[in-house]
């Protein structure tokens, strides 16, 4: 049985616990939070647990093999390190830090200390998501032309990150699944539309080495809820609507073919391809569930995962070029994948 200790129990947390608690093979010994009230609702629901105000006493139990962290973003980096250094698997919210240079000390330190660090990036477990990655990676889609996603709703507003780092962070980590490419060039255009705020609606180009192109738009500003992704290939189509309650991935061979005639480029003719919808059935499993059995199969098989430390790495810098390229007001930033 691999025991988790979970630090912070605001928004995330009551999920992690619960999850750890139900998940075979692993159960959650203790929970840290600055906030009386917070515990007082982990005493309620789960007696066995031992409640916290200092999250140290969770880095020096030995009977704690794991610590999940679910605080903000900018004590992620501080609170992973001690756990590193205490012989503590670790489970970190995404963001994994707030810097590429704390990502990569984070991605040094898992390699000394030998331990799994898992990101947690929930929607690349959804069955969804696990779908488009089979879909793209199989080819069925052929080359793949352009990914267009869409993730706005009213609020909620943070003080602490912009919509980039609060939203796109999603879109970000499902892209990086499911094409398995990483851009070589990000732009990024936004602004502030309340006064000593983070920007609330951005919009995000990504280019690669060939003709893909990828585009994000976030906004905490629109008046309705909206998760939308499209992904076009040279076979056939994805959408991908998140708020479905089913069928939310559609595959429509719809796409254009060329017939090119060897006497000039220019009659080259530009035909319209129209076939069949269909709705793949997908893992109804929730996503959290089915990535918390990960994180235990990973520590017990002593294998990284696929949103490991390095997947941590690459999102960070992803959020940190758009950053730099929004301040720029969307100067192109190259990318380097290591």
């Amino acid at each position: 049985m691999i025991t988790i200790g979970v630090i912070g129990y605001g928004y995330w947390g009551p999920n992690l616990v619960r999850n750890f608690m139900e998940t075979d093979g692993t159960t959650v010994s203790m929970v840290a939070d600055l906030s009386e009230a917070n515990l007082g609702k982990v005493r309620s629901r789960y007696p066995t647990i031992v409640t916290t105000r200092d999250h140290q006493d969770i880095l020096r139990s030995a009977h704690v093999d794991a610590v999940a962290i679910a605080t903000p973003v900018s004590t992620h980096f501080e609170l992973a390190l001690a756990a590193l250094r205490a012989g503590k698997h670790v489970f970190v919210e995404k963001p994994m830090t707030q810097t590429s240079a704390q990502a990569h000390k984070l991605a040094g330190a898992v390699a000394r200390h030998k331990r799994i660090l898992m990101v947690d990036h929930t929607f690349i477990y959804t069955g969804a998501v696990r779908k488009m990655h089979e879909l793209v990676s199989t080819r069925d889609l052929g080359e793949i032309y352009y990914y267009d996603s869409v993730r706005v709703n009213l609020g909620l507003f943070q003080h602490d990150v912009n919509v980039i780092w609060d939203l796109a962070v999603h879109d970000l980590t499902i892209m990086d699944f499911v094409l398995g490419r990483y851009p070589k060039i990000i732009s990024a255009t936004g602004t502030s539309h309340i006064e000593g705020q983070p920007e609330d609606v951005a919009y995000l180009t990504m280019l690669f080495d060939d003709a893909l192109i990828a585009h994000v738009h976030v906004n905490w500003l629109a008046p309705v809820k909206v998760r939308y992704t499209l992904i076009g290939g040279s076979k056939k189509m994805i959408v991908y609507n998140d708020l479905e309650p089913s069928e939310k991935v559609k595959v429509y061979d719809k796409g254009v073919t060329l017939e090119k005639r060897p006497e000039a480029v220019y009659q080259m003719k530009v035909g319209y391809r129209v076939g069949d919808m269909w709705a793949p059935q997908l893992d109804p499993r929730e996503a959290l569930r089915v990535e918390a059995a990960e994180f235990a199969r990973c520590i017990r098989d002593g294998v990284q995962p696929v949103n490991d430390v390095r997947a941590g790495v690459r999102i960070v810098r992803m959020l940190e070029a758009a950053s730099k390229s929004l301040r720029q007001q969307g100067k192109p930033i190259q990318l380097k994948e290591s």
